[in-house]
């Protein structure tokens, strides 16, 4: 009795309280709320819901997949809702339309009575899954891109109302809904249920959206989900059906096509039978609404020495198309059917070739940017080229080469952009820098490595720092490490490729010279080798022999390393010229200390210019150069103080140095004087670029970075009294991009270290000094022991800082 006592405790039978109960939910009050969640739905962007989910299909847009499974996993709430509302948070507005008609269709039918309810949840939970498509194309902007258009109403592109929207939709009837008469404990049972689907329904387009972010590199884009034509023909083509999808490209997706008539026994060319069709949505940005960039790359390279054959390209519909010749499978299949191992023979043929056509490629004035055994193709099987190898997908590929001046482009870095595949990208690809055919020949070895051992020392990291892991990985992996117990020409290829530098002209015939000895007799081969450059590399190795040269000896690695060295912790001071002034430095200061030193300087008139610190304890540079009017400072058990510092500046204070020690306390200084009218800075857990290029676009540069073991701090202060200004980040020091931006004429305005990385901020001033000399320096100890031979070279300290370098 007990058990089946409902709101009034009268002990009614369950079959009577339920009606009752359904007669209350079906009531205009109860409607009207219903119809308010609608509303609300719209007002939010989504689609309105169906009124009747038992009889109307639901919205399309949701994404439903995980529904029963998400039901069965009661424990992980909290998470699936999670999950939904930021997994689906990155689409565009476009697609809210969906995840709302979703939610909506939920909404309802948490109105219904407990079997209604469950009906109602099927068919939400269907029209979800059936919109999983929408979700999905959506989620292109998940993964760094411009988000897809869908071609219908309500069935596009972003999943953010799929997610959080729907839930919360979900979520706000299930608790405005009236308490049922009967069974209490059938109620929670259903409230219980309830629960789960609205969370299944969020996690299932986070669940979407994360597959397809797995499933496709950094910077790619589907643009649409809208389905390929059942036919194609384009630019004077023969007419194909369009059959077999073979996946998925940089931008686009790649289909069989076969001729609706003609001979059979055509294998490529023209009028080939069979063909690759590459669909591309006009929306995707590989297009921009105008013919794929890839095609323009194809183009260029028609002719190319292992580039595939383009017969047709052209526009139908919503799609541009690309005919191509039908290859063979890819390395990467290759190595998945031979038991992921292969001989180091048949990876010594794949070098070999390899390079052969990313030195053709490259002498068209293109990188490739994308290379890894998922691009390579075999030939058409049963074909006379089946074992030719070939390169594919160009979306990502850039000039190194500028077509006005014949020159090399100019070096840059920027962070925030990544190309490439992670597990196969070069380190400068990571880090931001421009492409250049070094990049192209590390991950070439990278890919080497992957299929003769099966595996890269990267491989298994997760979540959203993966990037930077990887690529600390990389940098900490040298070429003994990763080429252990492999024979000796791996090794010497490798490290020459982690060397060379950003414009270096790579020397193509003494790398290919490393693999000829492994490649085995010319009938042999796994790999069908172009013998124009066996026969090449046979006379260059004849004439090295009567110079009385070893073959390749005047094109080994270059004597300067660009990246090898052991990773170090290391004081790195930069110095100024200046003309003579008065300068002091302190090191090894305690926190009780601190004040002692900086009395002593002011009666001297000296300000503090730079600070740092090591081991928990502080180094300040002070000098009278700093044209500083007041200063104060803060020692704080915060990394950083921020009230004391918008204290500060009510007071006309602006910061000019700041460092933290590695467990998280801090030294702030702030002075007047400064030329300084505007300032905000920002604490992160990764240097905080994208931040730093917003505040450039206002007019704000940046004046000083300090750290707290691995955390950033970034300070930015308008009218700094710069023109430009650049960043250097990288996980040693960064010679060659320091040396660049000096020969550009940046000089280091600021630098920092982490344990992990350095950065180093390098501006133009509006006035140049009369004397523009600057030095770096890096020691293990404080440079004590330099600092009076750097003053008498009129050389005085500008930054200081300590933190990961290379010895």
């Amino acid at each position: 009795k007990d058990g089946a006592g409902g709101a009034g405790g009268s002990g009614r039978p369950r079959r009577q309280a339920a009606l009752e109960a359904k007669a209350r939910l079906q009531s205009p009050k109860n409607a009207g709320a219903g119809t308010k969640s609608r509303d609300n739905n719209n007002n939010e962007g989504g689609g309105a819901a169906p009124e009747n989910p038992l009889n109307s299909p639901a919205a399309p847009g949701g994404a439903n997949e995980a529904h029963e499974e998400q039901a069965r996993r009661e424990q992980k709430e909290d998470h699936a809702r999670n999950a939904g509302g930021q997994g689906a948070g990155a689409g565009k507005k476009s697609g809210e339309a969906g995840g709302a008609g979703a939610g909506g269709a939920t909404n309802a039918a948490l109105m219904q009575s407990a079997k209604e309810r469950q009906d109602a949840l099927k068919r939400a939970g269907t029209a979800a899954a059936n919109a999983q498509a929408g979700a999905a194309g959506g989620s292109g902007a998940a993964r760094g891109k411009a988000g897809g258009v869908g071609t219908t109403a309500g069935a596009g592109a972003g999943p953010k109302a799929g997610g959080k929207k729907a839930g919360g939709s979900a979520k706000r009837a299930y608790n405005k809904r009236a308490p049922a008469g009967g069974n209490d404990n059938l109620v929670r049972k259903e409230e219980s249920r309830d629960k789960r689907n609205y969370n299944a329904a969020g996690a299932g387009v986070a669940g979407a959206g994360a597959a397809a972010g797995n499933n496709a590199k950094a910077g790619e884009e589907e643009g649409s989900t809208a389905p390929v034509p059942d036919r194609a023909q384009v630019g004077g083509s023969p007419n194909y059906y369009v059959e077999k999808k073979l996946g998925k490209g940089g931008f686009g997706q790649v289909y069989v096509g076969t001729r609706v008539s003609g001979s059979t026994m055509v294998k490529d060319g023209p009028g080939a039978y069979q063909v690759a069709l590459k669909f591309e949505h006009r929306s995707s940005k590989g297009c921009g609404y105008g013919p794929p960039y890839e095609w323009s790359v194809y183009s260029a390279l028609s002719g190319c020495y292992g580039i595939p054959r383009v017969s047709y390209k052209g526009r139908q519909g919503d799609y541009y198309i690309m005919v191509m010749d039908l290859l063979g499978p890819s390395l990467w299949d290759v190595w998945n059917t031979q038991n992921q191992v292969m001989s180091q023979e048949m990876v010594a043929c794949i070098a070999l070739e390899s390079l052969v056509i990313l030195e053709n490629l490259h002498s068209k004035g293109y990188v490739h940017g994308d290379v890894k055994p998922e691009n390579f193709l075999m030939g058409p099987p049963g074909s006379p080229n089946s074992n030719k190898l070939y390169l594919v997908d160009l979306g990502l590929a850039t000039r190194w080469r500028d077509t006005v001046c014949n020159t090399h482009i100019e070096y840059d870095q920027r962070p925030d952009v990544f190309r490439g595949t992670v597990r196969y990208a070069s380190v400068h690809a990571h880090l931001g820098r421009n492409a250049s055919r070094r990049d192209d020949l590390e991950s070439l070895a990278y890919t080497l490595m992957f299929l003769l051992k099966g595996k890269l020392p990267w491989q298994g990291y997760q979540g959203d720092n993966k990037g930077f892991l990887v690529c600390k990985k990389k940098m900490a992996t040298s070429a003994d490490q990763m080429c252990k117990y492999s024979p000796p020409s791996f090794k010497q290829f490798t490290e020459y490729v982690m060397n060379l530098k950003y414009d270096e002209d790579p020397k193509y015939s003494w790398m290919i010279s490393l693999f000829e000895p492994l490649c085995g007799s010319a009938g042999m081969r796994p790999i069908k080798i172009s013998e124009s450059t066996l026969a090449k590399v046979g006379q260059k190795r004849t004439r090295d022999m009567f110079d009385g040269n070893e073959a390749g000896n005047e094109e080994e690695a270059p004597k300067k390393k660009v990246r090898i060295g052991i990773p170090a912790l290391q004081w790195i001071t930069v110095y100024n010229a200046h003309r003579p002034m008065k300068q002091r430095y302190h090191y090894n200061v305690t926190s009780i200390r601190v004040s002692q030193h900086v009395e002593k300087g002011n009666d001297d008139g000296l300000f503090i210019s730079s600070i740092a610190c090591y081991q928990e304890l502080w180094a300040l540079i002070m000098d009278a150069g700093t044209g500083y009017s007041a200063q104060v400072y803060q020692l704080s058990s915060t990394f950083l103080p921020k009230d004391w510092i918008m204290e500060r500046w009510e007071e006309g204070y602006y910061i000019s140095s700041i460092t933290g020690s590695a467990v998280g306390r801090s030294f702030v200084v702030m002075s007047k004087g400064t030329p300084f009218t505007q300032q905000s800075y920002k604490v992160s857990d990764s240097f905080p670029f994208k931040w730093i290029n917003k505040k450039w676009k206002e007019g704000f540069y940046v004046t000083c970075m300090g750290t707290s073991n691995t955390r950033w701090a970034v300070v930015m202060s308008r009218n700094a009294g710069y023109v430009d200004q650049v960043v250097e980040l990288d996980f040693q020091y960064p010679s060659e991009g320091i040396h660049r931006r000096w020969d550009s004429g940046f000089r280091i305005t600021s630098c920092a270290a982490t344990p992990d990385q350095a950065a180093f901020v390098l501006s133009i001033p509006r006035k140049r000094p009369i004397d523009e000399t600057q030095e770096t320096l890096r020691t293990s100890a404080f440079p004590s022991a330099h600092v009076k031979e750097k003053w008498g070279k009129n050389l005085y300290i500008a930054g200081v800082a300590y933190g990961r370098t290379v010895s």
